[in-house]
This record gives structure tokens, C-alpha cells and sequence, in this order.
């Protein structure tokens, strides 16, 4: 489906992006520092693919997902709250050593990018992951220059899937919710584009916590960008 049938046969005016499993696959940094973290707490490391399924909520969540060993930090005991805050602490020195280290930008991405620059898209990126590591990892990724605004998980006292982050990114872009589309990889960004009243176009390839993400709604599903061309 052509991203163009969405708004009338023309381009949307303003492109929100989630970044980690959307712009960029950056679960092999994320897993090289929760294993850190986690040896650290003389833990058994998680991996790389418990990694991935852990990943969209923002460092918090991914940290108490860790800990727990599940998708569901609820499941189990109560979590010891100083445990957390030593497990987050060191997550967060270990991700300053590893953010960007082994990511890669996703096939299509730049392919997009460019064409949405040449229809006069303005483009953000919206992202539960700290604002610390938000743009320096787009910064190493050679991604920074096509946005006009990051919006990240602790920008605001909410994250997505609220849809607060989403109307502060359009405002900040100029932008307005009815020409305005959101692109992610999760529930999580399916949810927060429903929240704030805009279409959104989901990918295959990223983070939904390792369910399939065909079926939670969003207008157009692909198994890359270019797909939009």
C-alpha cells in the first residue's frame, strides 16, 4: 500500500519516528549492557534474543524486565527497590560504553528519509529511551541531520503510549494531527498514534516483544520502508 493513500493521494505533512527497532536496531547494544548490569548483580547474563523481546518501554522497564528474567516485571515477588536502583545505575554506565557500538540503521531507512525530505515532510523522531542516549545514538547512526525535533522518554513526566509525547513533537515541528503520520515497531507506538489521533504505519522487523504485530490495528504493515516508495 502506498503511504500516499493514507492522506488523499499526497504525502503526510509531518513524520513521527519511534527509533530503537523503527530507525535503528540497536538490541545488541541494549543486551551488551544488560549483561553487564546483570554480571555485575553476579547474575546469568540474558542474551541478545531475551534481549530484543524486553525492549520499547524505556530503560527503566527493560531494567525491571531484566531483573525479573520476563516480559512481565509483575510476574513474581515484589522487586527489591534498592536492587533496582543499583541494576539501573549500572545499566545506565554500561549503556554510555555500548549505545551505538553495534547498531545499524535499518535496510530502507535512508531510502525513505531521503524521499520524505523531498516531499516536504518534517520529521521527528519520538522514543521511550532516555534523552542521555536519544541523541547520540542518532548522532553515531548519521541520522541526526533529518530530524527537527527528539522527543524522549524522559522529555515530558509521560512516554508513550501516552499521546503527549507525539502532540509535543507536532508542535514543536509546526505540524498538526490530521496531516501527521507515526511509524513504529510495537503496540507501544501503535497505541500512543491511536492516542493522539493519527494513522500509523508499523514494521515487521522490530521489537513487539516478540509477537507478531500484523493484527493490533495499524493502517499499513511492512517489512520495510521502502515498501512505501
Amino acid at each position: 500500500m502506498k503511504l500516499t493513500k493514507l492522506f488523499d493521494g499526497q504525502w503526510p505533512q509531518t513524520i513521527l519516528f519511534d527509533l530503537d527497532g523503527t530507525l535503528v536496531d540497536s538490541a545488541a547494544d541494549l543486551a551488551a549492557a544488560i549483561d553487564q548490569m546483570l554480571l555485575a548483580l553476579g547474575r546469568e547474563q540474558a542474551g541478545e534474543a531475551r534481549v530484543r523481546q524486553w525492549v520499547g518501554n524505556g530503560a527503566a522497564v527493560l531494567v525491571q524486565r531484566a531483573l525479573a528474567g520476563c516480559h512481565d516485571h509483575d510476574a513474581g515477588a515484589p522487586m527489591d527497590q534498592a536492587t533496582y536502583h543499583q541494576a539501573l545505575t549500572l545499566f545506565f554506565d554500561a549503556y554510555h560504553d555500548h549505545n551505538g557500538l553495534h547498531a545499524t540503521v535499518y535496510d530502507g531507512i535512508e531510502d525513505f528519509l531521503v524521499r520524505a525530505q523531498q516531499q516536504g515532510c518534517k520529521l521527528g523522531v519520538v522514543t521511550n529511551k532516555p534523552a542521555a542516549f536519544t541523541d547520540a545514538l542518532l548522532e553515531q547512526m548519521g541520522l541526526s541531520h533529518w530530524f527537527g525535533v527528539t522527543v524522549s522518554g524522559d522529555t515530558l513526566t509521560v512516554k508513550k503510549p501516552d499521546a503527549a509525547p507525539l502532540h509535543h513533537a507536532l508542535a514543536a515541528l509546526g505540524g498538526d494531527v490530521g496531516s501527521a503520520l507515526m511509524v513504529g515497531d510495537s503496540v507501544t507506538d501503535i497505541r500512543a498514534a491511536r492516542n493522539a489521533g493519527v494513522p500509523v504505519v508499523a514494521v515487521r522487523y522490530g521489537y513487539n516483544y516478540g509477537d507478531p504485530i500484523d493484527s493490533l490495528g495499524a493502517e499499513i504493515v511492512v517489512d520495510s520502508l521502502a515498501e512505501l516508495l
